[in-house]
Protein backbone atom coordinates (compact mmCIF):
# COMPACT_ATOMS: atom_id res chain seq x y z
CA UNK A 1 0.00 0.00 0.00
CA UNK A 2 1.01 3.62 -0.38
CA UNK A 3 1.75 5.63 2.74
CA UNK A 4 1.80 9.43 2.79
CA UNK A 5 3.65 9.54 6.11
CA UNK A 6 6.73 11.02 4.39
CA UNK A 7 4.55 13.99 3.35
CA UNK A 8 3.65 14.78 6.93
CA UNK A 9 7.29 14.42 8.01
CA UNK A 10 8.41 16.70 5.16
CA UNK A 11 5.81 19.29 6.08
CA UNK A 12 6.93 19.22 9.73
CA UNK A 13 10.60 19.57 8.76
CA UNK A 14 9.78 22.55 6.54
CA UNK A 15 7.41 24.11 9.08
CA UNK A 16 4.44 23.96 6.72
CA UNK A 17 0.98 23.46 8.21
CA UNK A 18 -2.07 22.14 6.36
CA UNK A 19 -3.43 25.71 6.46
CA UNK A 20 -0.30 27.07 4.84
CA UNK A 21 -0.37 24.30 2.24
CA UNK A 22 -3.94 25.33 1.39
CA UNK A 23 -2.86 28.97 1.07
CA UNK A 24 -0.12 27.80 -1.32
CA UNK A 25 -2.85 26.38 -3.58
CA UNK A 26 -3.27 22.78 -2.44
CA UNK A 27 -6.84 21.55 -2.07
CA UNK A 28 -7.76 21.03 1.58
CA UNK A 29 -10.11 18.09 0.81
CA UNK A 30 -7.29 16.33 -1.05
CA UNK A 31 -4.98 16.85 1.92
CA UNK A 32 -7.49 15.27 4.29
CA UNK A 33 -8.10 12.41 1.85
CA UNK A 34 -4.37 11.73 1.96
CA UNK A 35 -4.45 11.90 5.78
CA UNK A 36 -7.01 9.07 5.60
CA UNK A 37 -4.83 7.05 3.22
CA UNK A 38 -6.98 7.50 0.11
CA UNK A 39 -5.32 7.29 -3.29
CA UNK A 40 -4.53 10.43 -5.27
CA UNK A 41 -3.37 11.06 -8.83
CA UNK A 42 0.20 11.46 -9.95
CA UNK A 43 -0.71 15.05 -10.84
CA UNK A 44 -1.52 15.63 -7.17
CA UNK A 45 1.84 14.18 -6.13
CA UNK A 46 3.61 16.35 -8.72
CA UNK A 47 1.77 19.44 -7.41
CA UNK A 48 2.89 18.67 -3.85
CA UNK A 49 6.49 18.16 -4.96
CA UNK A 50 6.44 21.52 -6.71
CA UNK A 51 4.87 23.35 -3.75
CA UNK A 52 7.16 21.76 -1.18
CA UNK A 53 10.23 21.77 -3.44
CA UNK A 54 10.87 18.11 -2.72
CA UNK A 55 11.06 14.71 -4.37
CA UNK A 56 8.37 12.03 -4.71
CA UNK A 57 9.91 9.93 -1.94
CA UNK A 58 9.49 12.94 0.37
CA UNK A 59 5.72 12.69 -0.20
CA UNK A 60 4.92 8.99 -0.38
CA UNK A 61 6.34 5.51 0.04
CA UNK A 62 5.35 1.93 -0.65
CA UNK A 63 4.73 -0.12 2.49
CA UNK A 64 4.13 -3.84 2.14
CA UNK A 65 0.85 -4.87 3.74
CA UNK A 66 1.03 -7.40 6.52
CA UNK A 67 -0.25 -10.82 5.56
CA UNK A 68 -3.26 -12.21 7.41
CA UNK A 69 -1.88 -15.07 9.49
CA UNK A 70 -5.21 -16.02 11.08
CA UNK A 71 -5.98 -18.62 8.39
Amino acid sequence: MISYEPLFQTMAEKGITSYRLQKMGFNRATYYAMKCGKSVSTNTIAHLCKLLECRVEDVMEYVEEEKDTSE
